[in-house]
């Protein structure tokens, strides 16, 4: 069975139309497992993407973790991956569209976790939060 990825719950974020407001996903994964990170060395790696559906903010940039190159029996060559616990920081765009308030934002998080022996199909993981625009 693959493992799965956690995410913690994310903060409710407070923004002004027209500014700007970053999101941080903290998430992690069990002991004895990595993920791809979004730039994979092996092209039949699946990389992470966290993607967000429109809302009242506008993804401006995502910032992955570096990851480190660890060597798997199961590859020539050293793979970039997370452990343990990592971070994904997400800068918006808060537009002018929609009303002010509490709002929804919604994303979703794709990985592919593997151990040491072999990868695992690749899940995806539903990521939102509240956003209270002024």
């Amino acid at each position: 069975m693959a493992p799965v990825l956690k995410v913690d719950p994310i903060p409710m974020v407070k923004a002004t139309k027209g500014g700007t407001a970053t999101v941080v996903v903290k998430a992690s994964l069990p002991s004895g497992y990595h993920a791809n990170t979004n730039k994979p060395t092996e092209a039949y790696l699946i990389p992470m993407t966290l993607k967000w559906a429109d809302g009242p903010l506008a993804m401006d940039s995502v910032e992955y973790p570096k990851g480190a190159l660890e060597k798997y029996a199961f590859s020539d060559k050293p793979l970039s991956v997370v452990t343990g616990q990592f971070s994904i920081t997400t800068k918006f765009k808060v537009t002018g569209s929609g009303g002010a308030g509490p709002a929804a934002q919604n994303g979703t998080l794709r990985y592919q976790a593997c151990d040491n022996k072999a990868c695992y199909p690749p899940k995806n993981i539903p990521v939102s939060f509240t956003v209270n625009v002024e």
